[in-house]
């Protein structure tokens, strides 16, 4: 099992989304999973990024819902951005 350690800026995009239960069930979901070492089912489009955020991973939780981390050692990851294409890019 990995730890899972959240930006600063995580934490702030997440207080956008506190008041909408779906989505962060959702986020819950896919941040349990990264900690269980589960890979990310295909349905979410995980996929590694390249320009500013080049050697992390990024899935579509819904839509244009988006959330990027990096695998920083062998046990820990770096939850870094939560939100929309146009807010993260």
């Amino acid at each position: 099992m990995k730890t899972l350690r959240f930006s600063s800026q995580y934490k702030k995009d997440v207080k956008k989304f506190r008041h909408q239960p779906k989505k962060m069930e959702k986020v819950l979901k896919i941040l349990q999973m990264l900690r269980d070492e589960i890979p990310i089912p295909e349905i979410y489009k995980p996929h590694m990024l390249t320009g500013n955020y080049k050697g992390c991973m990024e899935c579509h939780v819904e839509g244009d819902f988006l959330l990027i981390w990096i695998d920083e050692t062998e046990d820990v990851i770096g939850v870094l951005r939560l939100g929309s294409h146009s807010e993260l890019f």
